[in-house]
């Protein structure tokens, strides 16, 4: 018997698990290895569309997914004083389709992806990897926990702020394109009265919504801020984020005091930049990126986790017969259009969604009253852009 290929792929949310599963089904001996101690639970909402349910179709996950998918019937615009401006159904922002597209907690699509291969693949967590070592025959891992291994080839699925990207091309700057806002969102009580509905208070520069996925006793709080430059400086820092987003919003109406003191009592903050990766290459020899830590197309375009999951049943396939170099190659020659096109969603970064400026918050609250005058679209060209090709699940040579 000839021994199976052996890949490492380092991150555990929504690419690496997905990658895990197609490396696993065409013959690869797979191990995951993730720096939590757990699977993250809950989370914020994402989006699966287009291309993507096919993939999760593919994976057998799809009735699962069904039965936990949020629904969201209503997106509320407030202006500075609290009025509204228009209520709309979602799908007419999102370009998303009613029916079919799925909108699901964090949680429950990584729980559904790690369900499908925890089985057939090696998992290891609070662990990650230190060092990179590339040779003819192999890659040499060395590991922030002391040991060491040698893998065939390894994949970064780790996300925006990717280590192994760091380690195999340089530091995050040279591929970090800001698109001008910063964003936290954290959880707080539902004591809005808010049912499978958003509401989003807006000022220019400045956005605040509560996100109710369903009747339970909790919503998402988002604050986001127009931003020239990226606050670097607060980015390691948790207190120095919590103290700029209450600084920015300090003179805000609505109910955005009540959030600034939920988010100074909350331990499940996550502040970012809002930005995107683009990286003129995804592989350097036996090394290769994947999802949000090769082309995140940040939440602008509604695409991180759909392109996560194309990308994944992409690498997966094109390497079924190949070395790592063609391998790598096809992946990136049968995927980058699709990936290309869907950053291209957020076009003049978030000005339609969130103005910087009163002239243009108008503007958009013109279009926005219009639109909740017409039926919800019927979904963006570019979420189905890529028809998934069919990969034989054959031993790899």
């Amino acid at each position: 018997m000839t021994s199976r290929r052996t890949i490492l792929v380092s991150g555990a949310s929504i690419a690496g698990p997905a990658l895990a599963f197609w490396l696993n089904r065409y013959g690869y001996a797979v191990t995951v290895v993730e720096k939590s101690g757990t699977l993250r639970a809950g989370g914020y909402p994402i989006d699966v569309r287009g291309t993507a349910l096919e993939v999760v179709r593919r994976m057998g996950i799809l009735p699962r997914l069904r039965d936990v998918h949020i629904d969201l019937r209503r997106l509320t615009f407030l202006d500075g004083d609290g009025g509204e401006v228009a209520s709309i159904h979602p799908h007419a922002v999102s370009g998303g389709v009613e029916g079919k597209d799925l909108e699901v907690r964090r949680g429950d699509l990584t729980n559904a992806l790690y369900a499908a291969v925890r089985d057939d693949v090696e998992f290891v967590f609070n662990d990650s990897i230190d060092a990179l070592d590339q040779s003819g025959d192999g890659v040499d891992v060395t590991f922030s926990g002391g040991g060491s291994r040698t893998f065939d080839m390894v994949v970064g699925a780790e996300g925006l702020h990717s280590r192994t990207r760091e380690m195999l091309f340089g530091p995050e700057e040279q591929f970090h394109r800001y698109l001008g806002y910063c964003f936290a969102v954290f959880t707080m009580r539902n004591t809005f009265g808010l049912s499978h509905e958003t509401v989003m208070w807006n000022t220019p520069g400045r956005a605040a919504a509560l996100y109710a996925v369903g009747d339970n006793d909790d919503v998402h709080a988002f604050l986001n801020f127009a931003r020239p430059q990226p606050p670097f400086d607060a980015f390691p820092d948790p207190e120095a984020q919590r103290n700029l987003v209450a600084e920015v919003f300090a003179d805000a109406g609505w109910e955005v005091p009540g959030m600034l003191a939920a988010m100074r009592e909350t331990d499940d903050v996550f502040f970012d930049a809002v930005s995107q990766i683009r990286m003129p290459g995804w592989s350097s020899g036996r090394v290769a990126l994947v999802g949000d830590a090769a082309y995140a197309p940040s939440f602008l375009s509604g695409q991180g986790t759909s392109l996560a999951l194309v990308g994944a049943y992409m690498l997966a396939g094109s390497l079924v017969g190949r070395d790592p170099a063609a391998g790598f190659a096809a992946y990136e020659q049968s995927t980058r259009e699709f990936v290309t096109v869907n950053q291209g969603l957020v076009g003049e970064g978030g000005a339609t969604l969130f103005p910087t400026t009163a002239e243009a918050l108008e503007q958009r609250n013109d279009r926005l009253r219009k639109l909740s005058a017409i039926p919800p679209a019927e979904g963006r060209p570019a979420h189905s852009a890529l028809t998934l090709p069919e990969f034989t699940p054959t031993m790899t040579g």
